[in-house]
């Protein structure tokens, strides 16, 4: 079952509340928030994603260079 549910993070309770969902790896995902009344681009990645996507570049440089075999 999926519950969809908005959060003001400007209490604290509630920023602790989303640090600890953030830690989940499966089962949460986070919708684009509003920021400034205006909406995020659409093309966005998780931070887990980012780091994917950092790692297979950084080994693909280090390849190229010589650096990792």
């Amino acid at each position: 079952m999926i519950h969809t549910i908005h959060l003001d993070d400007k209490y604290v309770n509630i920023k602790y509340l989303l640090e600890e969902i953030r830690r989940q790896e499966q089962g949460v995902l986070f919708e684009q928030p509003m920021v400034a009344n205006k909406a995020v681009q659409e093309e966005y990645m998780t931070s887990k994603e980012f780091w994917e996507e950092a790692d297979k570049r950084i080994t693909k440089v280090c390849k190229q260079y010589g650096v990792l075999q």
